[in-house]
């Protein structure tokens, strides 16, 4: 790709980001071009669909969230790492407010845009999940499908302005529920990824 257009396409990307993270992503294409202040054809030029736009501004952050789950597999213990990379992935999926059901739908739709991507961050946290149930300290009647779709109810309710406020409350009764201790269920610091084993 030629300098110009590379340059073009990361400024539709980066206009795109602020619409969505204060529309969310129904915005409207010709909104995206408008704030661009190019005309819809450009737009679409670079980026055919909805989906397609999504998926070229979400691949960043899937990439690194992939990237993530492998530092933390390697530097913190079990429990720590998938607690931590969950917590990160709610954040930057609520970010994108309307997200997780493009999602949700995008893992099921091998044919969406969105569909490697969503396939490829699932499997980064299963690993994290099999690594915490092989250590004895996450249930063990849990998949990567279930972990993700917790992912997508968490980020959900912190995208619902009368929901939000006990997010994190909810994230920490989860994440509780999800890990195991010597003896119970382990609790999650508030606020942290620490785990307390109780």
């Amino acid at each position: 790709m030629r300098a110009d257009a590379r340059k073009n396409r990361d400024h539709l990307l980066a206009v795109a980001a602020g619409a969505i993270a204060e529309q969310g992503v129904e915005v409207s294409l010709r909104d995206i071009a408008r704030r661009a202040d190019v005309g819809l054809a450009t737009l679409l030029r670079h980026f055919p669909s909805r989906e397609a736009l999504l998926d070229a501004l979400l691949r960043t952050s899937f990439e690194g969230m992939t990237a993530k789950a492998g530092e933390l597999e390697a530097s913190a213990s079990p429990e720590d790492a998938l607690v931590s990379w969950v917590r990160d992935c709610v954040a930057w999926t609520t970010e994108y407010r309307g997200a997780t059901v493009l999602m949700a739908a995008a893992i099921e739709d091998p044919d969406s845009a969105l569909h490697a991507s969503c396939v490829t961050l699932r499997a980064a946290g299963a690993r994290l999940l099999h690594r915490a149930q092989a250590a004895g300290l996450a249930r063990d009647d849990l998949d990567g499908d279930d972990l993700f779709a917790l992912i997508a109810m968490l980020a959900w309710l912190g995208d619902q302005p009368s929901l939000a406020p006990r997010a994190d409350r909810l994230f920490d009764v989860v994440a509780g529920a999800v890990l195991v201790g010597v003896g119970g269920v382990g609790r999650v610091a508030s606020g942290g990824s620490g785990v307390e084993q109780g």
